[in-house]
């Protein structure tokens, strides 16, 4: 990407806090793009919304919005967990990312990793982990994580 094409990147795109309003500009949509996501009312979004903003620095939902089509294109999640290990330390978990598949390519998912590890590391977090499929892990290893561990889950 040359400095041009970079700098017409950084001024399309504005990456951010969620805001309640961005339901209506397609975050949901986005995250269908990721996982079954189901009917979600306007009424069950606010709520969900106010519960993760009422958690302040400990849960946060960064988007990309596209400043032209005025829609979410990219978002991820960073919530962290308080422990007794390392004196009470603090991790940071980060959850689903997605960037639109209309959108990918510039380094919108860069971006919104960067800004979540940048928010752990800012409130005190020792480490950062994340899970992904195995498709992803290159992209993950560019953004400078590393294959740690095996992930284990139980579905209900």
């Amino acid at each position: 990407m040359s400095t041009n094409e970079s700098n017409e990147t950084i001024d399309r795109f504005n990456l951010r806090r969620l805001e309640v309003s961005d339901k209506s500009k397609g975050f949901i949509d986005l995250l269908q793009q990721l996982s079954a996501v189901g009917f979600i009312s306007d009424e069950e979004f606010e709520e969900r919304f106010r519960d993760l903003t009422s958690r302040g620095e400990e849960h946060v939902i960064c988007v990309v919005e596209d400043r032209i089509s005025r829609r979410i294109v990219a978002t991820g999640t960073v919530f962290v967990e308080k422990k007794f290990l390392r004196g009470c330390g603090k991790a940071g978990h980060i959850e689903d990312v997605v960037v639109d598949a209309s959108a990918r390519g510039v380094k919108l998912g860069k971006m919104v990793v960067d800004f979540l590890v940048e928010h752990a590391r800012s409130v005190g977090c020792y480490k950062v982990i994340l899970d992904c499929s195995v498709e992803n892990k290159g992209f993950y290893e560019k953004c400078g994580f590393e294959e740690k561990a095996v992930q284990m889950a139980i579905y209900f």
